[in-house]
């Protein structure tokens, strides 16, 4: 655990592109779920983007085999990514996440225009996600978790969240956050900070603030069309406040994806729902 937000470092897996002298996307998990899981997504042999970018999986603070400290402050979170770019020498980058991590790529482009070419918001983006059914049982599952001590044991720390985490695709990330050290628990993400930020009345992690600001530049925004995180109804509106350039570009740079694909599961939509679905996600 870090005691100065400065020292904070970040961590992740780069995956070299197929051609030489190529830019960089930097890319953000969701909340909790490690960013190497993005790995074999992006490495497809048919996936197009390692032939235009390098693509770094960065996990941000409190999450992987990145630094913990207990703030959870988006400008925070942003200054971690720069002082990244910084010591990886990237002048620009794109930047791209899967749900809070498209808030974190949002934000960090806002607030660094000129370190950012463009940004790519996967099943996420500039919404207050507070009272959505999605992000309620992701605070459930995380308020359940963070009973268990550090003295229950590996595997029936695993037993208790096969119990009582009733989505076994969140059950699953939460089992690859059990680091084994001595055969006790030990989570990879900070629980604590998580489950503390989860409970303030505007948190970091459920919101998206007007002081944020407007990212002018360009921008690619793609969500499931029965997406539990984005309406496609009325979500698309805050989009086109905060990011202009969408305004007038559905379908086309904000579009929906996996018609038909009725299940929580679609938030992962570099995993499903079938073939065709990820072939053309990975277009």
């Amino acid at each position: 655990m870090r005691t100065s937000t400065e020292s904070v470092q970040l961590r992740g897996t780069f995956l070299k592109g197929r051609n030489p002298d190529l830019p960089t996307m930097i890319w953000f998990s969701d909340l909790v779920e490690p960013a190497k899981n993005f790995e074999a997504f992006f490495t497809r042999p048919d996936n197009k983007i390692l032939s235009v970018r390098n693509v770094w999986l960065l996990d941000i603070r409190n999450m992987g085999n990145s630094d913990h400290h207990s703030s959870f402050a988006m400008e925070e979170i942003s200054e971690d990514v720069v002082r990244f770019m910084d010591q990886q020498q990237l002048t620009m980058a794109t930047l791209g996440g899967h749900g809070f991590g498209a808030k974190v790529a949002l934000a960090t482009a806002i607030n660094n225009m000129n370190r950012c070419t463009g940004v790519i918001n996967l099943e996420g983006g500039p919404l207050d996600h507070t009272y959505y059914e999605a992000y309620q049982e992701l605070v459930q599952y995380v308020k359940i978790l963070s009973t268990l001590t550090p003295s229950t044991e590996e595997a029936a720390a695993k037993k208790f969240i096969d119990e009582n985490i009733n989505c076994k695709k969140w059950a699953s990330i939460f089992k690859q956050n059990i680091e084994a050290k001595g055969g006790l628990l030990n989570w990879k993400f900070n629980i604590e900070a998580l489950a503390q930020n989860m409970s303030l009345r505007q948190s970091d992690v459920a919101g998206w603030y007007e002081h944020y600001g407007l990212w002018p530049g360009n921008a690619l925004a793609l969500f499931a069309s029965s997406s539990r995180w984005v309406h496609l109804s009325t979500n698309t509106l805050p989009f086109y406040n905060v990011i202009p350039r969408l305004e007038g570009q559905f379908p086309g740079l904000i579009n929906s994806h996996a018609e038909g694909w009725e299940s929580p599961l679609n938030h992962w939509l570099h995993e499903g729902p079938d073939e065709d679905s990820v072939w053309q996600l990975s277009q």
